[in-house]
């Protein structure tokens, strides 16, 4: 075992967690003896070397897979660390490999100290006991004797916010009460590193920011460490001082939290088939040519952060004589409700009024704080005073864009008044 340093609490050296894709488990006896085998006379495992890189976007050749690739950092007392990574990057793999829940298929990961982990709902609990029982149990797991469990005790239980319900079997709690339970035993038995990961959205917003406060004061004021895997970027950003960016599993950049956040924001859209709408040919008087996302530097994105106003950029291309032409907007989400709804004509604005041919670009701004967290849908309507309402061009989610989640509430009187806010203009 490798000997840490003074401050060191916990080192991870050339990492790879290998797994067999398919119904068949790597656990096979067939794989098993020809690995032993390779081991005896002192040679690399057969396997290691058709493992292909996580890329759950593509098809493989091979059947392996390495989850995670060598991978190497380290971590010292009192740190705060996000993980953070597209789903499928290795992050909850990386978690479990440093709780022990599995072991890495190559490297080392060396520890000091006792390692409490939430990393999914109802973690080391045991359905038939209640929930104070299961405080025990779980306490028991995490390395706590007795005494030092029962004189956290109240306090686990108050934090939680279950307290009516701590002497019920934990099998008829909800989720939420599952992961307000789990993570309120995590949080107060003393162990030296806290490994949390995005069971987190389980519970409602008031929770929530609860628990953040909570492994703050875990980091800041007790000097513990606290590892934390979420896609909520501002929380990483406010909570962590240090940020591990997972790629294909592989280990892209590691350092302050604010520049990797934004390094992994900027870099999303890079990663994401274009969205971008164009249609160079039709038969309609006029009809949307092409259309894109902006952010606020006119750089086509598709990937926002809710404190960010998103652009929309139209191109209308009109080939025949039609006047007093208007745009409309539905924007919806994966469910397909209605978010917001406008249209040029109410806002006083005409957007085609000339006989003049050719491409007229137009560009609607939606400002920040009025989209929460999700996938968005543009639906757009071309009409005209010589047409009735959609005649000309009606386009169902043509194109669409993310917003990340943020803790930045909505603001829902900017959402009542959409209609006479959004930001129609020529260009």
């Amino acid at each position: 075992m490798t000997t840490l340093n003074q401050h060191t609490v916990l080192q991870v050296e050339d990492v790879s967690k290998m797994y067999k894709l398919g119904l068949v488990s790597t656990k096979s006896l067939a794989h098993d003896l020809n690995r032993w085998w390779h081991r005896t006379r002192g040679k690399e495992d057969p396997y290691l070397r058709i493992g292909e890189s996580n890329d759950r976007a593509s098809r493989g050749e091979s059947d392996y897979v390495y989850a995670l690739q060598d991978i190497n950092f380290c971590v010292d007392q009192g740190e705060a660390v996000g993980i953070i990574g597209r789903n499928g990057a290795g992050k909850s793999t990386l978690l479990k490999l440093l709780s022990q829940v599995t072991q890495p298929t190559t490297g080392r990961i060396s520890v000091r100290g006792r390692i409490a982990s939430l990393l999914e709902v109802g973690t080391g609990f045991h359905p038939e006991l209640t929930g104070r029982e299961n405080i025990f149990l779980n306490g028991a797991i995490l390395g706590m004797r007795k005494k030092e469990i029962a004189s956290k005790l109240d306090e686990i239980i108050a934090f939680s916010g279950v307290e009516r319900y701590i002497d019920t079997p934990v099998k008829r709690y909800s989720s939420g009460m599952y992961v307000r339970l789990a993570f309120a035993v995590a949080a107060h038995l003393e162990s030296e590193i806290l490994i949390v990961d995005e069971v987190l959205a389980v519970g409602d917003a008031e929770f929530q920011k609860k628990c953040l406060g909570k492994m703050g004061e875990v980091s800041k004021g007790q000097g513990r460490t606290v590892l934390f895997v979420s896609h909520n970027m501002q929380a990483v950003k406010s909570l962590c001082n240090r940020a591990i960016y997972l790629q294909n599993g592989r280990l892209k950049s590691d350092g302050p939290a604010q520049l990797i956040v934004d390094q992994y924001l900027s870099g999303y859209d890079s990663m994401e088939t274009t969205r971008q709408y164009k249609n160079l040919d039709s038969e309609k008087s006029v009809f949307l040519k092409s259309a894109r996302c902006l952010n606020t530097s006119e750089n086509e994105k598709y990937m926002f952060t809710a404190d960010e106003p998103i652009t929309l950029e139209l191109v209308i291309h009109k080939q025949h004589p039609v006047r007093g032409v208007f745009l409309h907007l539905l924007i919806r989400n994966n469910e397909e409700i209605t978010l917001l709804e406008t249209d040029s004509k109410e806002a006083g604005y005409a957007f085609i009024d000339t006989d003049k041919e050719g491409d007229f670009i137009s560009r609607v701004t939606i400002p920040s704080r009025v989209l929460r967290s999700g996938r968005f849908h543009v639906t757009l309507g071309i009409a005209s005073a010589q047409h009735d309402p959609f005649q000309i061009e009606s386009l169902d989610s043509f194109i669409s864009f993310d917003v990340l989640a943020d803790k930045t509430p909505r603001d829902a009187r900017r959402v009542a008044l959409l209609s006479t806010i959004l930001d129609w203009k020529n260009v």
